[in-house]
């Protein structure tokens, strides 16, 4: 067995050093945060730990009427966008038409196109719609991405065509090998996706401040902003309302995590 080299010992110590100093940098607010939340306002000099800022701010900031907006908000779009991004992934993956590459430059080319910038004709057409103050206004305008058109396309690359030849000549239509053969094997990617959207959609506040003016459509970032306004000489309260926020979209991550990393990492660049 061959012995490790004193100067490999070395390098791997300090990218050890340096990963746990990256992670400290990361973490350590993420504690102060947590630490903050728990903490009474008059503890001074000694160490007082209560859930009572999180019983205040969860029914000072109606925070359940949130998310149950922001929930059906991002979930409503993540569909959408699984849905709309599997069938179109797939036409440019496997499909040969003519303009499938110059398709494929106009979906890349909206990903550098800032949501900000056609802010204004969504809102007229939303308007033109009687769309405005309801849960449409949410949805629609990120019912379809082109980053997750690109991602499941990529995806759809590294399966082998041979499986889906196989299903042609036992009968099966390009409908059943979507559905039945491609999706099924594309589960990472589906997975990615899924989380890359819910919570992107999740911690939302543009679409919401600028499509809804009624209470009642109120999502957790624009709860949490409005919070933030008057609540912000208690500290205690505001921690509180960053980490209820904050944990549907941690616990959702680290359910998907495997499934998220394995969709990352083989997805490959294809042409």
């Amino acid at each position: 067995m061959a012995k490790a080299i004193p100067g490999e010992k070395i390098l791997v110590g300090c990218s050890w050093g340096l990963l746990l100093l990256g992670a400290g940098i990361v973490l350590l607010p993420l504690l102060v945060v947590l630490l903050t939340s728990f903490s009474t306002p008059n503890s001074v000099g000694e160490t007082q730990f209560t859930l009572a800022n999180y019983q205040e701010a969860w029914h000072r900031g109606k925070f359940l009427l949130a998310f149950a907006n922001s929930t059906l908000v991002a979930l409503a779009v993540t569909a959408f966008q699984v849905i709309t991004s599997a069938l179109a992934g797939y036409a440019l993956a496997r499909l040969k038409f003519r303009g499938r590459q110059t398709l494929l430059l106009i979906v890349l080319a909206t990903l550098v196109i800032p949501f900000q910038l056609l802010v204004i004709p969504i809102f007229l057409v939303l308007k033109w719609g009687h769309l405005l103050n309801t849960y449409w206004a949410l949805i629609l305008p990120t019912a379809v991405n082109g980053f997750g058109i690109f991602l499941l396309r990529q995806y759809f690359l590294t399966i082998p065509v041979e499986l889906e030849e196989s299903a042609a000549l036992d009968g099966a239509n390009r409908w059943q090998i979507l559905w039945q053969i491609i999706l099924p094997l594309a589960q990472p990617a589906l997975v990615t996706l899924f989380l890359f959207t819910f919570i992107g959609e999740w911690n939302d506040l543009f679409k919401p401040l600028v499509f809804t003016t009624k209470p009642q459509l109120k999502t957790v970032q624009l709860v949490l902003a409005e919070f933030q306004e008057q609540y912000t000489n208690s500290w205690q309260l505001l921690m509180a309302a960053v980490v209820i926020a904050s944990i549907p979209v941690i616990g959702l991550f680290l359910i998907g995590q495997k499934q998220f990393i394995r969709g990352i990492a083989t997805t490959g660049i294809k042409n």
